[in-house]
């Protein structure tokens, strides 16, 4: 009796192969060549999650945190006015988000309305194309 051998024949793994090469040559040049655009879905996803995490602190809480709070309510327990009654021990994000230029997303709060926003990849407010802001309202 012969015994039957597991693995992975030559030409299987050469298919493999072929086909990670032709994805890598489609891929990888639109990927690479837009560098600018990366960056701006990246920031867009940010100021989702971090509209998202916000969502998730007002259910708990009944209300988002303050402008002074900011952000950072989301990571740690905050202190100040309003005071959060029901804050989830685990926080709603796991550290302080930056966005893809290195800054800190900006947060701010009108009572039941709020803004999270960056300012893109000049870091001045206002621009267009890459430079320009990007803040959840707009999305």
């Amino acid at each position: 009796m012969k015994k039957k051998s597991s693995g992975f024949t030559l030409i299987e793994i050469m298919v493999v192969v072929v086909i990670l090469g032709v994805l890598s040559a489609l891929i990888v040049p639109n990927v690479i060549g837009r560098p600018d655009e990366a960056r701006v879905a990246a920031a867009k996803l940010g100021v989702q999650q971090i509209g998202n995490a916000l969502e998730y602190y007002r259910l708990d809480n009944g209300f988002y945190p303050s402008t002074e709070q900011g952000i950072s309510a989301l990571v740690d327990s905050p202190s100040g006015f309003p005071e959060p009654n029901n804050w989830n021990p685990s926080g709603y994000l796991k550290s302080m988000p930056e966005d893809p230029w290195g800054e800190a997303y900006l947060y701010f709060n009108e009572g039941r309305d709020f803004e999270v926003y960056s300012f893109g990849a000049d870091r001045q407010e206002g621009g267009e194309g890459v430079d320009a802001d990007v803040r959840l309202s707009e999305l």
